[in-house]
């Protein structure tokens, strides 16, 4: 089975606001009221792509989701390539797919 592996890096000039704006809407955020009553998580893009994270800056994911997650790289200027990668049964396993697809 194929997928996709996205590498990618947000530039080192990229001040801490944006770091952290791109993080809070690509991976989510865990965050609370003002005293810690309440506690919830904001989603981002990944919360609803099955993916794999490697290391920091490389994911796994299937093929059909690539062009979403190119797209929101583009939107903040990340170097990111992608390459077809023939997935493991582990990766399989994790990304939730069919073995027979």
């Amino acid at each position: 089975m194929i997928g996709k592996i996205i590498i990618y890096r947000i530039y080192k000039g990229t001040n801490a606001t944006e770091r952290n704006h791109f993080c809070q809407h690509f991976y989510g955020q865990e965050t609370s009221s003002h005293r810690g009553k309440y506690r919830y998580r904001r989603k981002g893009l990944l919360d609803h792509i099955p993916h794999r994270r490697l290391i920091r800056g490389v994911l796994i994911i299937p093929s059909e989701y690539s062009g979403e997650v190119v797209e929101f790289l583009d939107r903040y200027d990340a170097e990111a390539y992608t390459r077809d990668v023939a997935l493991t049964s582990d990766d399989v396993r994790a990304l939730g797919l069919d073995e027979k697809g």
